[in-house]
């Protein structure tokens, strides 16, 4: 019972301190999600135009989480999550959209994005499951980029370098 409580404290704390986790669904490969930790799970929505993807990540699901250290970047913890698709006209829907609103960065709408959530993304809770813990993964995980159609189409300018290293002079 004690490690079962120890483990939901380190998954808890890990993942509030965090501001991304590593998620893999039943397929494809792990991504790196923001998120908040709300109600003992963490909150993620996606899914939709100019939100983050979530594949895999389907009600009844399993996916395994990996938290990292917001300072150092180094994996924490792992756990077992059972994903949770929350409904838009729910009040836990409501109380999760209210804590994520807070945390979006450069959102294209401000005040309407919730409207725009309700619409068109999915907002989705990760429970960590009882004895969830996971031994950390040896190695690198290393692995090529997701495609995307985000690409440079020109290559920088001949005088940047220059502007960007260039010695000051003294005053």
């Amino acid at each position: 019972m004690t490690d079962t409580l120890l483990d939901r404290a380190l998954v808890e704390e890990a993942t509030k301190k965090s501001g991304l986790v590593w998620v893999k669904g039943p397929a494809g490969p792990s991504r790196a999600l923001w998120h908040v930790w709300h109600e003992g799970g963490a909150v993620v929505v996606g899914d939709g135009p100019g939100e983050q993807p979530l594949p895999g990540l389907v009600d009844g699901a399993e996916a395994e989480v990996t938290v990292r250290s917001k300072d150092k970047g180094g994996r924490l913890v792992t756990w077992a999550a059972t994903v949770v698709e929350l409904d838009p006209q729910s009040p836990e829907w409501e109380a999760a959209v209210a804590e994520l609103k807070g945390k979006r960065l450069n959102a294209p709408d401000g005040e309407g994005m919730t409207l725009r959530w309700a619409r068109e993304c999915r907002v989705v809770r990760l429970v960590p499951c009882a004895g969830g813990l996971r031994p950390l993964p040896e190695g690198s995980l290393a692995a090529p980029p997701v495609p995307t159609s985000a690409t440079t189409r020109e290559p920088i300018p001949a005088g940047l370098p220059r502007l960007l290293f260039r010695k000051r002079r003294g005053r």
